[in-house]
């Protein structure tokens, strides 16, 4: 079974990285750069513009909690313990996987820190500001992520499977010491944002893809 699952893990890796165009390879370069998420950034800092000082640095710390333990599990704890080759660095795959611009990461891939963090950030982020638009606009964008981890060939399919669910567990995590938080030392039930902040986040995810798309198509040779 797990040789299967190897194998099957290796050609979807190859099935998708093998599908390049040079606009694609640009769109998908700045698509995994963390630089990403400044415009979405920015939307949650100005959702919490009028929320307090108080309520905007729990909600910041939360998000920032998430990120060092979903990173921490997935770069710091099992990387090391697994030991997986990236297919970038995979004698077996040497010349059959495409890079983009060189990169090839760091030698272990499983699993996913890219897949841990952006599903981390969009489970707490979507579930606090109690948004099913936030919430699936952050699944999404997280998803995009995690397809241009395994265009680029730096992870398997697997990989990205692994960091998706220690992303979603730590988000949930951190989102119900959050909740309790409001709760305890703020006396609140944890209705902080507005419907139209939720809006403003999925809003920033649409103009996030599409000024990678016309950055990757205006300047191919920027990165």
């Amino acid at each position: 079974m797990i040789t299967y699952l190897d194998h099957l893990d290796r050609e979807l890796l190859l099935a998708v990285n093998g599908l390049h165009t040079s606009y694609l390879d640009q769109s998908m370069w700045l698509t995994s750069s963390r630089l990403s998420w400044v415009l979405i950034l920015i939307a949650f800092l100005l959702a919490l513009r009028n929320k307090g000082w108080r309520q905007a640095a729990v909600a910041i710390a939360a998000v920032a909690l998430t990120v060092l333990l979903a990173d921490q599990v997935a770069s710091g704890l099992i990387k090391h313990a697994v030991e997986r080759l990236r297919p970038t660095h995979e004698p077996e795959l040497a010349g059959m996987v495409h890079l983009v611009k060189g990169y090839t990461g760091g030698r272990f891939g499983f699993v996913s820190s890219h897949a841990a963090n952006s599903f981390g950030v969009a489970m707490v982020v979507g579930l606090t500001m109690r948004s099913r638009r936030a919430l699936w606009a952050l699944m999404a964008w997280a998803a995009v992520q995690c397809y241009s981890r395994m265009y680029m060939g730096v992870h398997y399919p697997g990989d990205i499977v692994g960091g998706m669910v220690v992303g979603l567990l730590a988000g949930w995590l951190v989102y119900k010491l959050w909740h309790y938080a409001q709760r305890r030392w703020m006396h609140t039930d944890g209705r902080v944002f507005a419907e139209a902040d939720g809006t403003l986040i999925a809003q920033e995810v649409m103009v996030t893809i599409i000024v990678i798309a016309i950055m990757a198509l205006c300047m191919p040779s920027v990165l």
